[in-house]
């Protein structure tokens, strides 16, 4: 059986170790994630053993859209750290990092993008992401789930949309999704499209857990910034999420604040993230689906 979590949660960082504590031993926690890249496997916080609920291990250097195949270094290292946190997955984006995985003729090293960048959403380009997945799942000691990224722009060479591209990439690898509401209006806010209904073509019974965070709007454009409270749009998609799973169990929905993070940024948004999944969804549980117009 596939692993999961369930409930609310917030992504761990050390600012707000104290009010996780409290959120845990309130039973308010249901499982949390930390950056892989900024964690050793040797050394890991007390603070974050403590809390007693399901860490998963969220990397965002390997790069699996990129070309080059996933580096055995870091996959070790995902490794390590699943093992040590007893995590019931890694998480990782369907995304690119960098240009190659050796130096560069012409700069003299790797270019780093320092940003996750969308694939082309080609056949070509899904071949590579498939074999990318199935060496990852094979290093790693626990199921793989990949994450949907906020995408602001996309190719001219794309023939296939995100839940055409990420249904396949399902269906040829068994990997798990990680449903970043927050990313899926991004994306869509910049291509164009209707977030609801890309959301009803997503793989939803591949979902592990799901994220949600807070952002801007500047000139037109919808910044998915981690730093903000989360806007009115991003609430209402993730009442459709819930709505959509209406009658079986809803993955857990865990909340990322990357910058400003304080007890005092973090705790509003919680209760917020708390107060929106109640409904016609028990978290965790199942519940009658939705009747009437």
């Amino acid at each position: 059986m596939n692993p999961s979590v369930s409930g609310v949660a917030v992504a761990w960082r050390p600012a707000i170790a104290g009010l996780l504590q409290t959120y845990a031993a309130s039973g308010r926690l249901g499982f949390t994630e930390v950056v892989a890249e900024n964690m050793s496997p040797t050394q890991v916080p007390q603070a974050l053993t403590d809390l007693g609920v399901p860490v998963v291990a969220h990397g965002v250097t390997l790069g699996l859209a990129g070309a080059d195949r996933p580096a055995a270094d870091r996959l070790t290292r995902l490794a390590e750290l699943a093992e040590v946190l007893d995590s019931p997955f890694v998480s990782e984006h369907v995304a690119f990092v960098r240009a190659s995985d050796s130096p560069d003729p012409l700069h003299g090293d790797v270019l780093e993008a320092g940003h996750l960048l969308p694939p082309p959403r080609t056949k070509d380009s899904l071949d590579v992401l498939v074999d990318n997945v199935r060496i990852a799942q094979e290093q790693l000691p626990v199921p793989l789930a990949v994450e949907n990224i906020a995408a602001t722009f996309t190719w001219p060479e794309d023939t296939l949309d995100e839940p055409d591209f990420l249904t396949e990439l399902v269906e040829r690898t068994g990997v798990r999704l990680v449903l970043d509401v927050a990313n899926l209006y991004a994306s869509a806010v910049a291509r164009g499209s209707d977030p609801v209904a890309d959301l009803a073509r997503f793989p939803l019974d591949a979902v592990a857990y799901m994220h949600v965070a807070g952002g801007t709007e500047r000139d037109g454009l919808y910044l998915d910034t981690h730093g903000h409270p989360m806007p009115p749009p991003v609430l209402s998609l993730l009442a459709t999420v819930v709505e959509a799973y209406a009658g079986r169990p809803l993955p857990g929905i865990m909340l990322e604040r990357d910058t400003d993070v304080s007890p005092q940024t973090v705790d509003p948004e919680f209760i917020r993230l708390t107060e929106a999944v109640r409904g016609p969804q028990a978290l965790g549980r199942s519940a009658p689906p939705v009747t009437g117009a």
